[in-house]
């Protein structure tokens, strides 16, 4: 370890975090009174449709890094390896499918909440099951962003890590984290969430460079940290083994985990309404591109960190040190050992977790209000003007806001409970995008076959999803790497008391396993999402076909045509051709954004009018 004493926080390393918080507040501010306000509904969720591509791709970027990302990823490394980069390949498979396959169907329908495409192309009903689903789901996996159960956990088990480790002040934190961020999507709409997420990704990136930046130099170079992870056995990129019960391989994470994250980026809210809010549909398709590139970094800031815990660490692991009770502290036990006479850098490092956080947590209650609105309240109430729309809108974020400083909460009481939850609706992921496939892809799909492959793929996720719950799979079947602890002083000072959670791993007895546990249930949960997609898809053709599903009309709008994907190489000329060709034919188009311009607001406000668009 590079040094005896380990540091604690200091007034600078405040400071440095009420500044993060400061700024955002002062972001959401500002959106609420530029270019006259939030006037309608359609400014507040969408931000009137005049995003350009940059500050949306890196607002993608921020929200899909949470506090876990920042903790967890370099804690996975150190544990695992470095195959964990193979995700770099299917982030590229996920940003192809979600850009050429369903972004150009949401796009020219105009729609404000995906579900809204699940009634426009099925009936009312999957709507409601789809929003419902939604607003319970979290998304596939604890790393991602989503919904209200998901968004407690994300407020709090950071706090709770970087509270053990450096004692920052644990419900100060969850509370001023959850406040600022109510107050800034409240006041600001969707044009102040995207751009504190760019203030943020900038946050994130700083406190990811300053500890590899530091590391390197007590480490006296970058070769003496890939050279002890090569011997160490953390460079472990290839593994090719087929077995789908591995947890993670070259296929379990290429295949899997392209299911499972185009679930999120795909057909998920909060990551879909922000590309639809571009002002063109090249401007949609380049916040997605654009984003892979900040996705790959953040993939290789978090690579480069935990080789380098494992690099400083090799010797003496300080969670089987018992110097940290779980993995996801060993980046603050990291942070303050190498910072300890820098202040205000450990500050830095927390305000880059928090980001993550605050970025995560934004999108949420900014895609939980316009789900709410669109689906919820909009087709029930027809009689409201846009002004009080827009106060509604504001109030759900108010709302939903207050529900996640509450879960946070409910999570402090029964953590493992939750994270359970958290698994087991993280299943909702691949029914759901099984659902958006079928309408997309399939002509033939009708309401009764989308229906019952929805709840067939349901079943079965949950089926699994509740067997791995109860029977953890074996310790083979997840591969940790070898920890030492023969460099270790254990004589030191901070120790806690809390038990070496490795044990109760080990301990579970081996005698009651079913037959079903070591096959069937140690699945790799990123085959998760993929087997509720099949599953629904499978199902959902057949029960079509069956009930007559060749025999109905399905408008061209609704399905991804072939001219969807031959736009993209005549991209100057048709973007114009298709502006003007739907002049028309707007009504029944949906908006297609008019307000192609650089001006603000206003414009977009005026000229909907003059179209007479339903807005």
């Amino acid at each position: 370890s590079p040094s005896g004493t380990m540091g604690r926080f200091t007034v600078w390393d405040y400071v440095v975090f009420a500044a993060m918080l400061l700024v955002s507040a002062v972001i959401g501010i500002y959106y609420a009174f530029a270019g006259g306000g939030q006037k309608t509904s359609k400014e507040f969720l969408m931000g009137g449709r005049s995003m350009s591509a940059l500050p949306v791709a890196l607002s993608l970027t921020a929200s899909f890094m949470s506090a876990v990302t920042v903790l967890g990823t370099p804690a996975e490394i150190y544990r695992y390896g470095a195959i964990f980069c193979i995700f770099a390949i299917t982030y590229a498979l996920v940003v192809l499918c979600s850009a050429e396959i369903f972004l150009p169907v949401f796009y020219k329908l105009g729609i404000t909440s995906t579900y809204e495409y699940l009634e426009l192309r099925f009936n009312k009903y999957l709507r409601l099951c789809g929003t419902v689903l939604f607003i319970i789901q979290t998304a596939s996996k604890p790393q991602s962003c989503s919904m209200t159960l998901y968004t407690g956990i994300v407020i709090y088990a950071p706090a709770l890590a970087l509270n053990q480790v450096t004692g920052f002040d644990l419900w100060g934190a969850v509370v001023a984290t959850g406040v600022v961020c109510t107050f800034y999507c409240t006041l600001g709409g969707l044009k102040a969430v995207v751009w504190t997420d760019v203030f943020q990704v900038g946050i994130m990136v700083a406190g990811f460079s300053s500890v590899i930046i530091r590391a390197v130099v007590v480490q006296e170079g970058i070769g003496r940290i890939v050279n002890d992870s090569y011997y160490g056995g953390r460079l472990n990129f290839w593994d090719f083994n087929p077995n789908p019960l591995q947890r993670h391989t070259f296929w379990t994470i290429v295949i899997g985990g392209t299911f499972t994250w185009t679930g999120i980026y795909g057909v998920n809210q909060s990551q879909v309404q922000r590309y639809i809010a571009c002002k063109s549909r090249f401007h949609a398709k380049m916040s997605l591109y654009i984003n892979l590139v900040g996705l790959w970094a953040i993939l290789a800031c978090a690579a480069l960190c935990g080789l380098a815990l494992y690099s400083i660490y090799k010797d003496c692991d300080p969670w089987m040190a018992k110097q940290v009770s779980a993995l996801d502290q060993l980046m603050p036990y990291l942070v303050l050992d190498i910072f300890h006479d820098f202040p205000g850098l450990p500050g830095l490092f927390v305000a880059s977790a928090y980001s993550g956080t605050l970025s995560t947590v934004s999108s949420s209650i900014n895609a939980l209000a316009a789900v709410t609105v669109e689906d919820l309240i909009k087709p029930y109430f027809r009689s409201l003007s846009e002004k009080k729309l827009s106060w509604i809108s504001m109030g759900m974020s108010l709302f939903y806001g207050g529900v996640c400083i509450a879960m946070a909460a409910l999570a402090s009481l029964m953590g493992a409970l939750l994270q359970a939850a958290l698994s087991i609706f993280g299943m909702v992921g691949g029914p759901l995008l099984g659902l958006f496939a079928l309408g997309i892809l399939c002509s033939f799909a009708n309401g009764i076959g989308a229906f019952v492959g929805l709840v067939s793929g349901f079943v079965i996720s949950l089926w699994v999803g509740i067997g791995s719950q109860i029977y953890p799979p074996l310790p083979e079947r997840t591969k940790p790497l070898y920890l030492s602890t023969a460099g270790c002083n254990i004589s030191s000072g901070n120790l806690t008391s809390t038990e070496n959670p490795l044990t109760t791993v080990f301990t579970t007895p081996t005698a009651e396993r079913p037959a079903l546990a070591d096959n069937w249930y140690s699945l790799s949960y990123l085959y998760f999402s993929t087997l509720g997609t099949l599953v629904t898809v499978v199902v959902g053709i057949i029960i079509s076909l069956l009930t007559g599903g060749l025999k109905q009309n399905t408008d061209r709008k609704f399905l991804l045509t072939k001219e969807d994907f031959l736009s993209n190489f005549s991209r100057s000329k048709s973007e114009t051709e298709v502006l003007n060709w739907k002049r028309f034919t707007v009504a029944a188009e949906g908006t297609d954004n008019p307000a192609f311009s650089h001006i603000e607001m206003d414009v977009a406000s005026n000229n909907n009018k003059v179209n007479g668009l339903h807005i």
